[in-house]
């Protein structure tokens, strides 16, 4: 295990009428084989610090390091193929293609990295057979359940083999049943050269990380650190 996410001092401010601070000079350090859950109200910086982490979102102030590696905030190119290589990234709102079917939307993130497309095609189809969904491989989003949507947008999530993934709030428009489903799927995902994160509102699902986050006004609270 390794601190392969370190972040330090790291700021985001919103200028719009007023400076807004969402997070305020926060570090950390994410170790690889644990799980991570991230709590905290409405605006309390969740969304923003997982945006930070996937390398969407650019810190106000601060720095982060992945793989020892300190990100270039303003090098798109380079953000853009790392987190095409080392970052899953699994939304509330499953945000698939509605135009391409279920094994599509799997393997297309593929080819960012690779020309191969059978491959990519073959390795897509293993990820949605391990979900249990194979029969559904040409399926459109919209013929699919909300559970069902968020098992192919795991199975998006992984056809690169990431070290990271980061999920936000992957289950809050399901119910329970699919809820519990999803994150035992993504516990399963665990391995020891891999980072899970994952914000929530759910404390059952929350408990279940190996580090337990609160997020307040910006500030991060760590419950219980990894051992």
């Amino acid at each position: 295990m390794n601190n392969y996410i370190k972040i330090k001092n790291l700021t985001k401010k919103y200028e719009k009428n007023k400076s807004i601070k969402v997070l305020n000079d926060i570090s950390f350090n994410f170790e690889t084989g644990k799980t991570y859950s991230i709590m905290g109200p409405s605006g309390s910086g969740k969304s923003t610090l997982l945006n930070l982490l996937s390398l969407i979102d650019k810190p106000t102030a601060g720095s982060i390091e992945i793989n020892s590696n300190k990100i270039k905030s303003n090098n798109k190119f380079e953000n853009d193929l790392i987190r095409a290589k080392k970052i899953g990234i699994i939304y509330q709102d499953k945000n698939l293609l509605s135009d391409f079917t279920a094994l599509e939307n799997v393997y297309l993130p593929n080819l960012l990295i690779s020309n191969e497309k059978h491959k990519s095609r073959e390795r897509a189809k293993k990820l949605i057979k391990n979900i249990g969904l194979l029969t559904r491989i040409n399926h459109f989003p919209n013929e699919l359940s909300g559970g069902e949507n968020q098992r192919i947008a795991i199975a998006r999530a992984l056809i690169n083999n990431p070290d990271i993934i980061l999920a936000d709030e992957p289950t809050g428009s399901l119910d329970s049943e699919n809820a519990k489903l999803i994150f035992k799927i993504l516990f399963n995902l665990k391995n020891k050269n891999r980072i899970i994160i994952f914000a929530t509102h759910n404390r059952f699902f929350a408990n279940m990380a190996d580090c337990k986050i609160t997020m307040n006004n910006g500030n991060m609270h760590i419950a219980n650190a990894p051992n």
